[in-house]
């Protein structure tokens, strides 16, 4: 690397009788200039280590359950691996953290055993979802998700989503006859979806496609922030699956339903101000922009500290229903203000980089 030099009217003057501790000074204060250049001269080196941020709050179990015929089979492991690769390839989801059941995988004993390790593996903080393709049944009032071997109940879901301790937990049922699971699934830090209203609606679905798609389209982030919400999602499919419908003219026989606020009912058209749709809103499985990590490991340490205080709000928003209105308001305007410190942190340490990259 070739330095350039100062011309000689800029470069530092040394005056006659320039004392000696200020001379002592002087070298002292050039030994840490060429330190901080030859560190600065590293800097390309390290910015060449990948170093990108990884969700790995957020844990996704995918199930692709049994189906009558090779059509449909195809269709439904399609959508099943398509989520999986965008959780891992566009939104920054740990493949450890990332589990695929089809085929003879896809059984009662495995779900069980996936869910168990979730349990023991997943924080409070973290999100954790699980969504499901394929058949579902309606007999003798009772909803089932179809599988090879015994079927499974929303009734047995229920105490293996009990024992998660994550307060973000997403469930989505794309199969037909998946509206009972709302109302057997629905409670405090839940987010139900269901492609179904009722169990009545036994066609197979159209609603699991584009709920897929969701998460690696702009179109379905509508407010911008890079991040597509489970309820962005849910408004993306709902939209394109009615679309559809309209398209080959015949009437739907599908209407997707989400609950989030715990009271057992789906609602048809969840928002934002709505009665669901408020902690759908804030969830997401990670960011369609995946920010790199800084490779100083002080810089780093402030993106981490900023990224668990913007967990800590989102928590908070989806407790708010459930918390006194003055408290609510307190803890969010501290961690909002302690966010904005953290974020100039960052601006201000990264100004100290750039001076150092003008260096080389």
């Amino acid at each position: 690397m070739t330095r350039r030099m100062l011309p000689a009217c800029a470069r530092p003057q040394v005056r006659a009788g320039f004392g000696e501790a200020r001379r002592s000074r002087f070298a002292a204060k050039a030994g840490m200039l060429k330190k901080f250049v030859e560190l600065a001269a590293m800097l390309p080196v390290l910015l060449a280590i990948p170093a990108v941020v990884c969700a790995q709050n957020t844990h996704l179990l995918i199930v692709v359950g049994l189906t009558t015929d090779a059509e449909h089979d195809a269709v439904f492991k399609k959508w099943g691996t398509s989520l999986a690769a965008v959780a891992s390839e566009k939104l920054g989801v740990a493949k450890e953290n990332i589990t695929l059941l089809t085929d003879q995988q896809a059984t009662k004993a495995e779900i069980v055993k996936a869910l168990a390790a979730l349990a023991s593996k997943a924080g409070a903080d973290d999100t954790i979802a699980i969504v499901l393709f394929g058949y579902g049944t309606f007999a003798n009032n009772v909803a089932k998700f179809n599988l090879p071997g015994p079927d499974m109940t929303p009734q047995e879901f229920e105490p293996l989503l009990a024992r998660l301790r994550s307060k973000r937990i997403v469930f989505v049922n794309t199969a037909s006859a998946s509206g009972p699971f709302v109302a057997a699934l629905s409670g405090p830090g839940r987010i139900v979806v269901a492609a179904t209203r009722t169990g009545g609606e036994l066609y197979a679905t159209l609603f699991g496609g584009p709920f897929v798609e969701a998460f690696s389209t702009e179109a379905a982030d509508t407010d911008h922030d890079g991040k597509v919400s489970i309820l962005e999602a849910f408004d993306y499919a709902k939209k394109t699956v009615t679309a559809s419908y309209e398209r080959e003219g015949l009437l739907p026989t599908e209407h997707a339903i989400l609950d989030d606020n715990g009271d057992r009912e789906g609602s048809l058209d969840p928002g934002r101000q709505g009665k669901d749709g408020q902690s759908a809103a804030v969830v997401n499985l990670g960011s369609m922009r995946t920010e790199a990590l800084p490779s100083d490991e002080k810089r780093r340490a402030l993106y981490l500290e900023r990224q668990a205080l913007e967990r800590r709000i989102e928590s908070l928003k989806l407790l708010k229903s459930g918390m006194d209105p003055e408290k609510y308001a307190a803890e969010l305007e501290k961690l909002a203000t302690d966010l904005a410190l953290k974020s100039r942190q960052i601006r201000e340490a990264e100004g100290k980089g750039r001076r150092l990259d003008w260096l080389l």
